[in-house]
């Protein structure tokens, strides 16, 4: 990535730090936006304030950018909120974080993209392909990001390839609100088959591939980052063909 530059959206902390220190250690320029700036200044990262649902000041941004080459659209979240206790104007500032910035950020960096022939990488969820109890809206918003990605790629080849990392459960500052502690952070751990949470920059060494020439092929595309997913519930819960038994033996 050495001599191209790259922005992350929401680049200053958890899943968007590892982004973006990933593609710095990668050669890349980085310029990092976020409301507010990181705790720590991230090593080879520019630091720029942007609020994402300013879209006049998003394409004021990217329209003063000499070049760029790689978008990653990783500005996002949302707090634990059942649907019924909150209204629908609540819920709709969750989709418009999370699918209409990454939509407004691709349009106003979309120039700049297709002279440099170059890539949005997009961050989605497994929360967008199954339910979300207590993140519904954010579940429906990362849903219509992938869709959106899809259609992008069709819509801006062959000079703009667009990609979509699904990303599973990470661990980052924020987990803790998420999973509990310590014992709440272990017990969510086995129940993925690698055994334990992403970290940030298993997202960031997923995005640089999407981004590099290794992926120059690949376009329209989601990729699981996910450790393998959730083991089935079923498995769990049925008396038939338990892993236990066939170790003991069956008499």
């Amino acid at each position: 990535m050495r001599g191209r530059t790259v922005v992350v959206t929401g680049g200053t902390r958890g899943v968007g730090a590892g982004i973006a220190r990933a593609f710095a250690a990668s050669g890349a320029q980085v310029l990092a936006c976020a409301r507010r700036p990181p705790e720590q200044p991230l090593d080879g990262v520019e630091f720029v304030p942007l609020d994402l649902r300013d879209a006049p000041a998003v394409r004021a941004f990217f329209g003063a950018l000499p070049r760029l080459d790689v978008l990653v659209n990783n500005a996002g979240g949302t707090p634990y909120r059942r649907l019924a206790d909150a209204d629908a104007e609540r819920h709709a500032r969750v989709i418009e974080l999370n699918l209409v910035t990454p939509l407004t950020a691709s349009l106003a960096a979309h120039e700049h993209l297709r002279r440099a022939r170059g890539s949005v990488v997009m961050v989605g969820s497994v929360s967008g392909g199954r339910p979300s109890p207590g993140s519904a809206a954010y579940g429906a918003a990362k849903a219509g990001l992938e869709n959106l990605a899809a259609s992008m790629a069709v819509e801006w080849a062959p000079e703009v390839r667009v990609n979509t990392l699904v990303v599973g459960m990470v661990r980052t500052e924020l987990s803790p609100l998420h999973y509990g502690g310590e014992d709440g952070l272990a017990a969510v751990s086995r129940t993925v088959p690698l055994g334990r949470l992403a970290t940030p920059a298993d997202v960031g060494t997923a995005a640089v591939f999407l981004a590099s020439d290794a992926a120059a092929y690949i376009s329209g595309a989601s990729l699981l980052v996910h450790g393998g997913g959730e083991r089935p519930a079923f498995l769990d819960a049925a008396t038939a063909n338990r892993e236990d038994d066939r170790q003991g033996g069956l008499g």
